[in-house]
């Protein structure tokens, strides 16, 4: 239920509160993207039993791009600009974590991908 009203929320630009309505702003529905997008990356670090340090760094650092990326201008497709925007960012974590788990710089680099053009989408869409 509150899913759904957050995509409602999302998709119409507007929130009611003590029923007004109030006009999103681009921040706001650029964190709600982000905040999505760290669920979605966390969700199976969760279920492997994963650091919860490494959970909420993932978390957080999707919470960050959802902004970053809605506010970056580049004269490229939305959904390429957030390709790179999200593997860049994610270099430095990849090099951190190869030195003790190299297995895990497939889906680091995967989940950059899907979601960086998933939230480059989104906030090119919603976050006007």
């Amino acid at each position: 239920m509150i899913v759904s009203a957050i995509a409602v929320q999302i998709i119409t630009g507007y929130a009611k509160i003590n029923s007004k309505e109030i006009k999103m702003s681009k921040l706001s529905i650029s964190l709600i993207i982000g905040i999505i997008a760290g669920v979605i990356d966390i969700a199976p670090m969760i279920i492997q039993k994963l650091d919860k340090y490494a959970c909420i760094s993932a978390f957080v650092h999707w919470v960050i791009l959802g902004i970053v990326i809605s506010y970056i201008e580049m004269p490229l497709s939305p959904w390429l600009k957030g390709i790179i925007i999200s593997l860049l960012s994610a270099l430095p974590i990849v090099i951190l974590v190869s030195k003790e788990d190299p297995k895990s710089i497939i889906p680091i680099f995967a989940m950059s991908i899907i979601l960086g053009a998933g939230v480059g989408i989104a906030t090119a869409k919603f976050a006007n």
